[in-house]
């Protein structure tokens, strides 16, 4: 019988090759994902190429603290000298510090304190409990501020929101009446869109319905330049505490109406909390202004 030889399998090598190519020309490759890419990723965010900065966008509502903008707006320019036996150490934190050191804080010689206790009316700080009650327990004596945003609801009505919200007062000796932080706006106008006699009717209704609920009159706490901008410089608040915001070695020029400051936040770049405070007395003063 013959036998048969296979032909060479050059010629079907080349053909299976030069289908493969065929094949995948008509399959489209697909680049790296963002993740993968980090260049992609800054790229989409920048809108041009991964170089370009970001423009920073407006912060988050619900963010804002006490003495946001002073640095921004007043600048700063050094630190009290010397030791002032007169004046009591204080602090003021928001949620941004989240579970705060209370203990380091009163061994440093730090006596009272301020929370943040909401915003607006719809905002409460989810580490109220641990800072309110924290500094309670070691022995200061606290109290609780509210960040004022005018353009979103009434005085009267954002002064309830505080009491219900933490903000109250109790006759217990060691519970400072609630403060109104009203300063720059961190989400857009500076005065909130109101003119001088806006604002000012705004602040009235807050501080009248915070008393009518409480008892007390609230503290103020604002800088003068933010104060002489948004209610022109008026001065018919003089019955509140003030507390100022200037970050200096000492507290400037103060609002209309007041002839000396009740406390005064001096830094924001403390120990262990940043933002810290005098109050314009020696301790006996604080015991007396939780008093009533």
């Amino acid at each position: 019988m013959p036998v048969h030889r296979p032909g060479s399998p050059r010629p079907r090598r080349a053909f299976l090759a030069g289908a493969l190519i065929a094949v995948c020309a008509l399959v489209p490759i697909t680049p790296a994902s963002a993740a993968e890419s980090p260049d992609a990723t800054a790229s989409a965010t920048a809108g041009t190429t991964p170089n370009t900065p970001v423009t920073p966008t407006t912060p988050a509502r619900g963010t804002a603290r006490m003495g946001m903008g002073v640095a921004a707006h007043d600048g700063q320019d050094g630190l009290p000298t010397g030791t002032r036996a007169a004046q009591t150490e204080g602090v003021d934190v928001a949620s941004y510090q989240g579970n705060v050191s209370w203990t380091t804080l009163w061994n440093s010689g730090v006596r009272w304190s301020y929370n943040k206790a909401s915003e607006g009316t719809y905002y409460t700080n989810p580490y109220f409990s641990q800072q309110y009650t924290g500094a309670y327990g070691v022995g200061m004596i606290r109290g609780a501020y509210h960040f004022a945003t005018p353009d979103t609801t009434s005085g009267a009505t954002q002064a309830n929101y505080f009491v219900d919200h933490g903000g109250g007062w109790s006759a217990d000796g060691r519970t400072l009446p609630g403060t109104l932080d009203i300063e720059w706006n961190p989400y857009g106008d500076t005065c909130y869109g109101k003119s001088t006699s806006g604002m000012v009717s705004w602040i009235r209704d807050f501080l009248n319905q915070y008393k009518a609920r409480t008892g007390r009159n609230a503290v103020i706490y604002t800088s003068t330049t933010w104060w002489s901008q948004c209610t022109g410089n008026y001065a018919g608040f003089s019955a509140n505490p003030l507390w100022i915001a200037r970050y200096a070695s000492t507290a400037g020029t103060l609002p209309a109406g007041w002839s000396t400051y009740t406390m005064w936040q001096y830094t924001s770049s403390g120990p262990t909390v940043g933002d810290h405070d005098k109050f314009n007395g020696a301790l006996d003063r604080v015991q007396a202004l939780a008093k009533g």
